[in-house]
């Protein structure tokens, strides 16, 4: 009896590697055993990035705030305490935004989060 190979199948699996590779540069695009390292370790990049971008976000935002809380003489501690104190429950990004787009509003906040001080 012949030997059977899986063939339809390793080619599909191959080909999928190769298809993720496309781009990579030199033989980390076209060959397979290079491919294969190349997407293992781009795969395992992408998995540990999708977390630390959530990280990086609130950093950002938190700066933001910060820098903003600061031009109304308050720092961010202080301020983030301020509006629970006065039970205003807005998250990071909102008042990141506000920060950023409505300094007017902000302001407001930051009077409110003073008083319950």
């Amino acid at each position: 009896m012949a030997r059977a190979t899986n063939n339809p199948a390793a080619k599909q699996r191959r080909k999928k590697v190769l298809k993720r590779a496309k781009g990579f540069v030199g033989g980390k695009g076209s060959q397979y055993k290079m491919a294969k390292e190349t997407v293992d370790r781009a795969m395992a990049y992408a998995y540990r990035d999708r977390r630390n971008k959530k990280r990086d976000f609130r950093r950002l935002w938190i700066t933001r705030i910060n820098a903003a809380a600061r031009l109304n003489g308050l720092s961010y501690s202080h301020f983030m305490n301020g509006l629970k104190l006065a039970e205003i429950d807005i998250d990071r990004k909102m008042l990141a935004d506000l920060a950023v787009v409505d300094a007017a509003a902000f302001t407001k906040l930051t009077e409110a989060a003073k008083a319950a001080l």
